[in-house]
């Protein structure tokens, strides 16, 4: 059949099984957005208040569905505002189609109105940039990018069509979606070496991040733990995959980790990384950490193999497909003191809290958990509350616990948790955020309720830039440059304006009260919490530092 560029576009998205798509409007992208009027009964389009808002909302809808999130922008600033999207998804390898459309092909490189090479500005920050200004290749591309975003270290591919091209026409022949590259090849070699060294080990601890995530290893990574007897300990993107209640889980690992999970790093004689690439956020002190272990390292990604860390094993490869080939080759151990000793360390560790507060967030959280079921969806933006919540959430699932990891994005969270309701309408969505985070994407209240979402916004108000606040207390002298603004926003009067609901709390009482009225609502709500300036995110190992280092109280 004869189409237009941009229902070629349209028909390509419900061919990949795409059904909503995220965006804002503009001149360049005209014909894109009255083709999706045409085919408004079979793609849903969500209208954000602002692109980064759209771009973190594909983002959540596929952190929280497991589907290739969609953003469709116009040229220019509309182009430019999805950046710090793209970066999010692509720090923490989230698939990801952007859609842009550029000024007509005879304008480019004349610096017309709206015009911006974003092919070259988001190039570092995804895995492939396409630019298209004939119509021919367009059907190739957009297959081509569902392919990219989705084989091995997922991630981002933008894709940006000259107006021309969407107005153009031309045969479209439907084609199934292009097979996935396959995952890198590992040797029998390989999995007996690691074995081996897994065979013989005392101490044994594994460190799993998200890559176990993205190949959907859960199951492979709890047989492991159990048949070689070990403790775990996870990054902030793997939350979930094992059970807060599981003995073995010792909880995160690095900066905020827990003081079980880094002195069992400390003390380990083998450390197994699965999906995790050694950040700075976990060793610290890469030539320190770890220091009496060996080091294996399992990743799809060669270039993050000896990045970090050095290792004794690395191995380039799928961790599902490695762990299943690993398994038979296994001892059933039994390391029962020393799991033991590891969870002796995490009785130990307390609910550390400021002493001149009435509201405390684990306070907070914990009536949350109380008064949700386990299908709840938790998004965070970035800060001390993003701390807390990944310290004291009991979640059982990786894609119901959704926070920006590597970029580490103040803003995210409310977009993000739009897509996540979006994306999973029968399930609760909770957004944690802190006050200086919220101020950043707030506007987007307006999205949530046009759509009618009931996303549930829980403000940790400590009016100051928490984290930042945390390190200038410690760290400089408490000269608290620019993290105490003196705002004066009234957030439930202001989500009144938006066409929310607002409440306030100050008491852990009045927080469960109001939060059951919030669970009734049909609409956005949001819940200012007053905690105090003082709150810190604790334990905490100062940059550079080790577990020596460990501020515990």
């Amino acid at each position: 059949m004869i189409v237009t560029g941009s229902q070629l576009v349209a028909e390509v998205l419900l061919a990949h099984g795409v059904d909503t798509v995220f965006g804002y409007p503009g001149g360049a992208a005209l014909n894109m957005y009255d083709t999706l009027y045409m085919y408004r009964d079979r793609i849903r389009h969500v209208m954000s208040a602002h692109e980064q808002g759209a771009s973190h909302a594909a983002d959540g809808y596929s952190r929280a569905t497991g589907k290739t999130g969609v953003v469709l922008a116009t040229s220019g600033p509309g182009a430019t505002n999805l950046v710090t999207g793209l970066a999010t998804a692509y720090m923490d390898s989230i698939p990801m189609i952007a859609i842009t459309c550029n000024v007509p092909d005879s304008l480019i490189g004349r610096d017309a109105f709206q015009e911006i090479c974003i092919t070259g500005v988001a190039m570092p920050i995804t895995k492939h940039t396409f630019f298209v200004n004939r119509i021919e290749n367009l059907q190739e591309v957009l297959m081509n990018a569902f392919r990219i975003a989705n084989s091995g270290r997922k991630g981002p591919v933008l894709i940006d069509i000259t107006k021309d091209v969407t107005a153009a026409e031309i045969e479209y022949v439907p084609m199934d979606p292009m097979p996935l590259n396959a995952p890198p090849a590992f040797t029998e070699e390989q999995v007996k070496e690691v074995a081996k060294m897994i065979n013989i080990s005392e101490r044994p601890i594994l460190y799993f991040g998200g890559g176990v995530t993205s190949c959907n290893a859960g199951d492979e990574v709890r047989q492991f733990i159990e048949k070689v007897d070990m403790p775990a300990t996870h990054t902030l993107m793997a939350a979930g995959i094992i059970g807060y209640d599981d003995p073995r889980c010792l909880g995160m690992l690095g900066m905020h980790g827990s003081i079980a999970a880094n002195r069992a790093i400390d003390r380990a004689d083998l450390i197994i990384a699965l999906g995790a690439r050694f950040s700075d956020r976990v060793a610290l002190n890469p030539n320190r950490f770890g220091k009496k272990a060996n080091k294996i390292q399992i990743d799809i990604d060669a270039s993050e193999l000896n990045k970090n860390v050095q290792l004794d094993i690395g191995v380039t490869a799928d961790v599902k497909e490695f762990l299943r080939a690993l398994m038979p080759h296994l001892k059933q151990k039994d390391h029962h003191e020393w799991v033991t000793q590891s969870t002796e360390w995490r009785k130990k560790t307390g609910d550390i809290k400021s002493q001149d507060a009435q509201l405390h967030p684990s306070e907070i959280i914990e009536s949350v958990c109380n008064l949700t079921d386990k299908e709840t969806i938790y998004v965070t933006d970035v800060g001390q509350h993003q701390m807390w919540a990944a310290q004291y959430l009991h979640h059982e699932h990786t894609s119901h616990f959704l926070t920006s990891g590597g970029l580490g994005t103040m803003g995210y969270g409310y977009g993000a948790a739009i897509g996540a309701q979006v994306g999973c309408p029968d399930k609760r969505v909770i957004h944690f955020t802190g006050d200086g985070s919220f101020h950043m994407n707030l506007n987007e209240c307006c999205t949530a309720v046009s759509e009618k979402l009931p996303v549930i916004t829980i403000i940790m108000n400590n009016q100051v830039l928490g984290m930042v606040y945390q390190w200038q207390t410690a760290f400089y002298g408490s000269r608290y440059s620019s993290t105490d603004p003196g705002r004066a926003t009234n957030f439930p009067k202001l989500a009144e304006a938006f066409g929310g609901k607002g409440y306030s709390a100050s008491t852990p009482q009045e927080f469960e009260e109001v939060f059951k009225k919030a669970l009734q609502e049909n609409g956005p709500v949001w819940i200012d919490c007053a905690i105090a300036k003082n709150e810190r995110v604790l334990p905490m190992i100062p940059s550079g530092g080790t577990i020596e280092d460990m501020i515990i109280g």
